[in-house]
Order: structure tokens, then C-alpha cells, then sequence
């Protein structure tokens, strides 16, 4: 369970305001970031997740008992989301084996073997990622996001591309993921998704 405070939080591109004077209040396992297409729900994500600079405000996170104000320690936060991509040419599991050591992963291995069985895409783990579908690839960036168990998991749209068996394992997943102890931020305009979350704070 997290704690997450903004005050007057804003980003800028230049002249363009896309979000500001954002003021969350949050404790508990699931936040969802709600609006339509282009209110800024991608960039408000990244800017929590430390992805992104906000151009003013504040913002403090309680964890597992710490407070922590400005952005989460990389190794506590896992993120998925359809922007992010894998290198085409590699296979799903060279991939998955190449973020590993990126990130010093301890027993990678048997965690990414127990991951692509959770996801379904244990049959494809030689195939190069480039091939699979956009729906398969969105369950490999799951894959990728939950790798080194993070505290805190940023999902943005993760249904996009899936089909209904494939919006069923996310569900499933941030579930367990809760159960575990772990919390999730998730931007959504999908209703079925939003409907995990314990609170919404909506973008205009």
C-alpha cells in the first residue's frame, strides 16, 4: 500500500500546458488516472513514475513506511506501457535476459521462465519479438515490467491490443500484484480497467 501527495503538480512542453494544478490525495493499492484521449493521463504517469520532469509542484510517496518526496528509487517502480518497445530482431526471452542484466537481476532466469508461463507467451520465448503481434508484444513489456519486483507498478493503458483473455490476465495480474503488498498506478479511459482501481483522480 502507497501513499501519494501532489500538490499543484504541472507539466509544460514549451508554451503547452498539459496538465496542472494536480492534487492528489491517495492512500491505498490501486490509483487510476482517468480522461479522455489526450488530457495528459501518459504524462501525468511519467511524471510520477520519475520519467519525466514536472515543470512545477510537489509530490511525496510514503512506501513500505518510508517517505520519500520527489520520484521513487528506479528499482522500486516496474512501468508497461504501448510506447515502450523491445529490440525486433531478439527473441522475447534475449530480450527479457538483456533487461535482466541491465538491472543486476538475481535468479532472472527462472523468473522470466515463471512470468511468460503467467502471460501465455512461454511458446513464443524464441520467437524474435518483432514477429508477434501487438497484442503478444504488450504481454512481453508486462513481462519486462515485473521483473524485478517492483513495490510499485505504473501501468499505462494495458489492455491496448490485448483481447479479452489477454485484458483477463491483467486484472489477474494486478490482483496478485496487490495481494503481494505491491500497489499499482494505472492510466486508463477503458472502464472495465478503471473499475480495479480504489480511486480515480480524472484529467480534463
Amino acid at each position: 500500500m502507497i501513499t501519494l501527495k501532489t500538490h499543484n503538480l504541472a507539466k509544460r512542453f514549451g508554451e503547452k500546458a498539459v496538465f496542472s494544478n494536480v492534487e492528489i490525495n491517495f492512500k491505498g493499492s490501486v490509483l487510476g488516472i482517468g480522461g479522455p484521449n489526450g488530457s495528459g493521463k501518459s504524462t501525468l504517469l511519467k511524471s510520477l513514475a520519475g520519467l519525466l520532469r514536472p515543470s512545477a509542484g510537489k509530490m511525496v510517496w510514503e512506501v513500505g513506511g518510508d517517505k520519500i518526496e520527489g520520484t521513487l528509487a528506479r528499482k522500486e517502480i516496474g512501468y508497461a506501457a504501448p510506447y515502450i518497445n523491445h529490440y525486433a530482431e531478439l527473441t522475447v526471452m534475449d530480450n527479457l535476459v538483456f533487461i535482466s542484466r541491465l538491472r543486476f537481476l538475481k535468479n532472472a532466469h527462472e523468473r522470466i521462465l515463471d512470468l511468460i508461463r503467467i502471460l501465455k507467451i512461454a511458446h513464443q520465448k524464441d520467437v524474435p519479438y518483432g514477429l508477434l503481434s501487438s497484442g503478444q508484444q504488450q504481454r512481453v513489456k508486462l513481462v519486462a515490467a515485473l521483473l524485478d519486483q517492483p513495490h510499485v507498478l505504473f501501468l499505462d493503458e494495458p489492455g491496448t491490443n490485448l483481447d479479452k483473455a489477454g485484458g483477463d490476465i491483467v486484472k489477474t495480474i494486478i490482483k496478485e500484484f496487490v495481494v503481494n503488498g505491491g500497489s499499482v498506478l494505472l492510466a486508463s479511459n477503458n472502464e472495465n480497467e478503471l473499475e480495479l482501481c480504489e480511486d480515480i483522480y480524472y484529467l480534463e
